[in-house]
């Protein structure tokens, strides 16, 4: 079924056309025509199932259709868990709408810079905010911008809001913002504090729910190997140089670990970069660039970049640390393989990470053969080691766990 089918404008079809999009997803399928008929929509599809044009292409529609008022009034508010993702879909909204008649002003707004060129540009007013929930509030009490003309509220990966904290943030703006107006609610898990926020914000919505594709889709061809946790550098190295691939984007648990391994394949003359919450968003920024632009072939990453960041024709994800959630290990390698493309989604198994291994293996349905790089043979026996602390969310040792543990080997 074609874009010319759902009800759009032409102005807006001519978007699609500059965008090259072959035809709808599920959830472009299920969410526009309601979103069009002003219904809420709860839908849950995982990143990359094509949600942003899902409720953009709505909202574009409603905003041409509306008269247009000088000052702008903000008809439209997008919220966001991250500053790349604020950029992501203000950048994919303003491209979709630029041929309609009045071209809506589209204002990405986010935290961790200056707050005043951003008062700067919401002069005259606005029609669309893409936002992050606690710049957004700062601009509030700046009275830079005002929510009671809010027409449509969009919640994209709202489970990674409340996952961030911003459950008060969300909270406080909710109250800020008309009673009546369309809600339009998406996420990739329904966890129960999303499903209560859902019951609180939905009048009657419509419920789309877009089936993940199974993770060992021919696309995406994951691998295991086993590696002594000491050698993982190492061993990364040599994988890249020996398959000489042009791009590699590798996860690791926390920030210090980006810098570690980052700084080591630079002395190895590998142009890599940390990625993490802590740098600034000018350097966040630069690095995401330099990486789209194949300028950068490595960005080490913690779990930030996992969800929202859509890099083109990224053939190589690395698991250097396991995920501590099973589903987290879906959105990681969820960054490659996209749109067709093939993509390699591997993991390093150490003996304190097997079983950490084994049980994402037995929730994501997976059963990986772990190989070995001659080499770079593991010498400690996998499944002897203690697991390390930390582990899958929900298996850790509780504290009267370990009193008990500690008391039976006392008394042995």
């Amino acid at each position: 079924m074609p874009f010319s089918s759902l009800g759009l404008s032409p102005a807006l079809l001519r978007g699609l056309g500059d965008k090259a999009y072959p035809a709808p997803t599920p959830i472009q399928l299920a969410a526009i025509p309601a979103a069009l008929q002003g219904r809420d929509v709860l839908g849950s599809a995982q990143t990359g199932s094509g949600k942003t044009v899902a409720f953009a292409l709505p909202l574009l529609q409603q905003l041409e259709s509306a008269a247009m008022e000088r000052p702008r009034r903000l008809r439209a508010l997008v919220l966001v868990p991250t500053r790349e993702l604020s950029t992501q879909v203000g950048e994919e909204i303003r491209s979709l709408g630029a041929h309609l008649a009045n071209v809506p002003k589209v204002s990405i707004v986010f935290g961790g810079v200056s707050i005043n060129p951003q008062l700067l540009r919401l002069r005259g007013g606005t029609d669309v905010v893409v936002a992050t929930p606690g710049r957004l509030l700062d601009l509030v009490a700046h009275n830079a911008l005002d929510l009671s003309s809010v027409a449509t509220l969009v919640l994209d990966e709202a489970d990674r809001l409340l996952d961030l904290g911003f459950t008060e943030e969300l909270t406080r703006i909710l109250a800020l913002l008309p009673a009546r107006r369309q809600n339009l609610f998406f996420s990739a898990t329904f966890a129960p504090a999303v499903q209560a926020l859902a019951h609180q914000l939905l009048h009657d919505p419509v419920r789309i729910t877009v089936q993940p594709e199974p993770l060992t889709q021919p696309d995406i061809q994951q691998r295991a190997i086993a590696v002594d946790a000491g050698r993982r550098t190492q061993l990364l190295r040599h994988l890249i140089q020996q398959n000489h691939w042009s791009r590699v984007l590798v996860f690791v648990a926390t920030k210090h670990a980006a810098e570690i391994v980052a700084d080591k394949l630079r002395k190895a003359r590998i142009y890599a970069e940390p990625f993490h919450g802590e740098l600034s968003q000018g350097k966040r920024t630069q690095v995401l660039a330099d990486f789209k632009a194949s300028r950068l072939k490595v960005v080490v990453a913690t779990d930030m970049a996992a969800r929202g960041l859509d890099i083109a024709l990224l053939p190589v994800v690395v698991n250097y640390d396991l995920p501590r959630s099973a589903l987290d290990y879906t959105h990681r390698i969820g960054r490659t393989g996209r749109a067709g493309e093939p993509g390699i989604a591997l993991s390093f198994v150490s003996a304190d990470s097997e079983a950490h291994f084994r049980l994402i293996e037995k929730r994501q349905h997976l059963k990986l053969a772990l190989e070995q790089v001659e080499g770079f043979e593991p010498l400690q026996t996998l499944g002897t080691a203690a697991p390390t602390a930390g582990g899958i969310k929900g298996k850790r040792p509780s504290k009267k766990d370990r009193l008990r543990a500690a008391a039976a080997a006392a008394g042995s």
